[in-house]
């Protein structure tokens, strides 16, 4: 079984691109394009980088840090969740001991 695709024209600093991705992925693509574009946008007008290759290599990194905070933030949390987790089965099971005692 072969998923729809959706050819998608996507506009980012006045250049056109046109990209193929599975159909039920459209929005997100278009979503992920008009980031690029305003991050793109934001770093051309502020002027301190020239060449569109040079801004499209910041927005580049810039976004990867932001995805690597996002990632170690997502696993502290995981951790955090972990341990709550793990207290709480430690809580249950300290509080069924007695009852394990009468069981036959």
């Amino acid at each position: 079984m072969s998923a729809t695709v959706a050819n998608v024209t996507i506009r980012i600093l006045d250049k056109e691109f046109h990209v193929t991705c599975p159909a039920d992925e459209e929005q997100d693509l278009r979503v992920s394009a008009d980031l690029v574009h305003r991050k793109m946008r934001e770093i051309k007008d502020g002027g301190k980088v020239i060449g569109l290759d040079r801004v499209a290599v910041m927005v580049a990194l810039n976004l990867a840090n932001e995805l690597l905070k996002l990632r170690s933030r997502d696993q502290d949390l995981k951790n955090i969740v972990d341990l709550r987790v793990r207290s709480m089965r430690e809580r249950v099971d300290a509080a069924l001991e007695p009852a394990r005692h009468f069981a036959p």
